[in-house]
């Protein structure tokens, strides 16, 4: 009986879009032209990042000031120096709000701005469910706007296994 409570709870989640997922962005698609609005309370067009340099990494995690949120954030941030050397601008996104972003960005000293997603766009957009919380993948962008990398479930790895694929790709 208790396993036909949980399924029925899941379904209904599922239903609700909570926990499920919708198809993600695949290599070689478009990168959605969408704006978020800053942990400083700006509005950041990613089309214009995607433009201004060689290639975007738009991060996505599921809750700021949480651990593996934490260690994929510093990944990225231990990696900063590496990853612009290689014309990488770093986008990270949540539903947080605003000031939690501020927050996580100040205790964790990222150099690159935040998104705070609190109405899903973005998430929606990059093809995540749109339920409580985004999912955990980064999508790495070109300069013409296509996707060229995936990524989902990287912790303290993501900035290795961005910058393996960029060396892989100048070889």
């Amino acid at each position: 009986m208790k396993l036909r409570s949980l399924l029925t709870l899941m379904s209904l989640l599922t239903f609700l879009g909570l926990i499920a997922r919708a198809e993600p962005l695949k290599i070689g698609a478009p990168a959605p032209a969408v704006s978020g609005t800053t942990d400083e309370g700006q509005t950041l067009n990613l089309a214009d990042v995607y433009k201004a340099n060689d290639y975007t990494l738009v991060w996505f995690y599921p809750k700021a000031l949480t651990g593996g949120c934490t260690k994929q954030g510093c990944s990225l941030r231990d990696a900063a120096a590496d990853l612009k050397a290689k014309g990488v601008a770093i986008v990270g996104v949540s539903v947080d709000p605003v000031d939690k972003q501020k927050e996580f960005k100040a205790v964790n000293h990222f150099p690159y701005p935040l998104i705070a997603d609190t109405d899903k766009t973005v998430i929606k957009a990059f093809g995540q469910s749109g339920g409580l919380m985004a999912s955990r993948e980064a999508y790495l962008i070109d300069r013409s706007g296509k996707v060229v990398y995936h990524d989902e479930k990287q912790t303290d790895k993501q900035a290795e296994q961005v910058l393996a694929f960029l060396n892989a790709k100048k070889s």
